[in-house]
């Protein structure tokens, strides 16, 4: 990044745990039509999230989320403009990899945002509908308001289906049996015990290590990919999950989902939650009515649901949660700072 590039600012939410810092302004041009091409463009040639293309805004990316600005486990969007007048704004969401096509805890905090910041207007008591443009289509931030305060905020996906089941996976662990399903971006869904392993932050480090060997394990799988769009294919997250005893409305699980190389979702992640419900949806162990009870290694919420019975393009879903302002932020680069746009570890 030049010393001559201007302060880049941003709003910083978390979302039941998991950070997203937001930049709605000031941002170099990206091409494109669709959010969707405007993230390939900003991914480059070869459609992988984690290959991103160097370039003015991927200089403001690593700035925002390598060290001492940020940190590896940092998640954000750029806001841009959407693909029609149907929504209020577009966003490409990045993390320390590179970029990814779907974030649910991230459309949360947007949808929250927009309430904030008076981008879209809302009621002292009732819902404001926040529409969002992201790489794998549209989707919806419902933002509920009591006594003129944001009480939570629901999340509905685009449609999520299951692609495979039971694939064998060696890892250092033992086999796993891994489930495929795509809810904008493609989650792979293995129980941890299997593998001889509980979700505990003691775990965390072979958590992790599971994780990238399934991901990696995957890499070819033709359940991974999307017919639609390579830039939907490849496996993003891998969930680790256990079973925790139902409550009165349905199934409880804990999970950490790892994604990029090897970061842990301090949410119980958003649209890896649409994935669960469509693997457990096609179980039968979600019921019309029935929630899941989604749990994150923290500790923190989400409650998910089936809210229309699966089409062709599969299951609808909305994820429910809260998020929260953590502050505003001005970016500076120092011209004699040797660091630059920051560092890795």
């Amino acid at each position: 990044m030049s010393a001559a590039h201007p302060p880049v600012r941003t709003t910083d939410y978390h979302t039941a745990g998991e950070p997203f810092r937001i930049v709605a302004g000031g941002l170099p041009p990206v091409p494109g039509d669709t959010v969707a091409e405007r993230c390939a463009t900003a991914i480059g040639p070869g459609g992988s999230g984690t290959a991103p293309r160097r370039g003015a805004l991927d200089d403001v990316r690593r700035l925002l989320v390598q060290e001492p600005r940020g940190h590896s486990g940092m998640y954000g969007g750029f806001v841009v403009p959407p693909d029609d007048d149907g929504a209020h704004f577009g966003v490409l969401f990045w993390h320390k990899d590179g970029y990814s096509t779907a974030c649910g805890h991230g459309t949360m905090a947007l949808g929250v945002w927009a309430v904030d910041t008076g981008l879209v207007t809302a009621p002292h008591d009732g819902d404001a509908q926040v529409r969002i443009d992201v790489p794998s289509g549209r989707v919806t931030a419902t933002v509920h308001r009591a006594e003129g305060r944001t009480t939570g905020v629901t999340f509905r996906n685009v449609p999520a289906r299951v692609t495979a089941r039971k694939v064998p996976v060696a890892t250092t662990f033992g086999l796993a049996e891994v489930d495929l399903a795509h809810a904008g971006a493609c989650y792979a869904s293995v129980a941890a015990r299997d593998l001889g392993l509980d979700v505990s932050r003691a775990a965390l480090p072979e958590l992790v290590r599971a994780g990238k060997e399934i991901r990696a394990a995957l890499a070819t799988h033709p359940g991974t990919w999307h017919p639609g769009s390579p830039l939907l294919s490849g496996v993003y997250g891998v969930i680790l999950y256990e079973e925790l005893p139902d409550t009165p409305f349905g199934p409880h699980q804990r999970n950490v989902t790892v994604f990029g190389d090897g970061q842990i979702d301090r949410s119980p992640c958003g649209s890896g939650t649409s994935a669960r419900l469509a693997l457990l949806a096609g179980d039968g162990r979600l019921g019309p009515g029935e929630d899941l009870l989604h749990e994150s290694v923290t500790g923190t919420l989400f409650t998910g649901r089936a809210v229309l019975p699966a089409g062709p393009d599969g299951l609808v879903t909305e994820v429910h949660g809260a998020a929260h302002r953590t502050g505003e932020h001005t970016f500076t680069v120092d011209p004699h700072d040797v660091l630059g746009t920051g560092f890795a570890l």
